[in-house]
């Protein structure tokens, strides 16, 4: 949690060119959300770092044309937890406001999201001939195309298509989240095709995930999750469930730590001399 609060500071800075000053954790009825335990102890720990925190729907936020504000002050760094990506939504009017005048630094913001988040973004990184012709370099587009599946838009030239192979792909929304709104090639219905008709899709070819044992001999589905920065890496969590998703609520599962090693230089042999 350190590396994390600093991470977002650092952040807040490079927003506002400046220490924010009071900040708020801003998500819909934060009681009422899974995680609203974990908005208090990151309430704590930037309270700990000399920032006052509140945590706020986004409706208890207002915009006065100068500062972005709530019933205690001025707010000058938002740590977002809203769903709403785009700010679009009618609640999220003075946050919208505050980041487009940039009297207020939020994480994340659009501009993040659509650069890091949106699932069409897939259909660039998996593939190995458009990342060299955008210049990247071999090793790092090999790398890249050899660990995202290949995806591609859901359009109307291609839905016959993808329909007839269904049972290769995952579909999922270009801006879903929490796995929402995807399905499985070889569960989907035509009732639910024609459903998403309408909607923004990626088919991305589908890879099974690994599985683990746990203690007890229950299987398990495991993905590991790296959280870094333009600073590095901060940690790796694995991801343990059963069924499509992640619930937090399969018996042994959650989340578990990964433990990572340091690799010892060429030769040592942990001999003193």
């Amino acid at each position: 949690m350190e590396a994390g609060t600093q991470a977002w500071l650092d952040e807040a800075r490079a927003q506002i060119g400046r220490a924010p000053a009071r900040m708020a954790i801003v998500d819909d009825d934060p009681p009422a959300q899974f995680l609203y335990p974990e908005f208090r102890l990151y309430r704590r720990a930037f309270e700990q770092r000399g920032v006052p925190c509140a945590i706020r729907a986004p409706t208890a936020l207002s915009w006065d044309g100068h500062a972005l504000r709530d019933t205690d002050g001025v707010v000058d760094f938002v740590y977002n937890r809203l769903t709403d990506f785009a700010l679009d939504n009618p609640a999220s009017a003075a946050l919208a406001a505050a980041y487009r005048q940039g009297a207020v630094a939020l994480s994340p913001h659009p501009r993040a999201h659509a650069l890091l988040a949106d699932k069409r973004n897939l259909t660039v990184l998996g593939d190995r001939d458009t990342l060299l012709s955008l210049g990247l370099g071999a090793g790092d587009a090999t790398v890249l195309a050899g660990g995202i599946p290949p995806t591609v838009t859901v359009t109307a030239d291609n839905r016959e298509q993808l329909w007839a192979d269904r049972a290769s792909y995952f579909f999922k929304p270009a801006n879903g989240f929490g796995s929402r709104g995807s399905y499985r090639g070889d569960k989907l219905t035509r009732r639910v095709w024609d459903a998403i008709a309408g909607a923004d899709y990626v088919a991305q070819v589908f890879e099974p995930p690994a599985v683990r044992i746990s203690a007890s001999g229950v299987p398990l589905k495991t993905d590991v999750r790296c959280y870094a920065t333009e600073r590095g890496v901060i940690l790796f969590a694995a991801r343990l469930y059963q069924g499509q998703t992640t619930n937090m609520r399969t018996p042994q599962g959650g989340f578990a730590a990964v433990l990572t090693t340091r690799a010892e230089p060429a030769g040592a042999d942990g001999d003193q001399d």
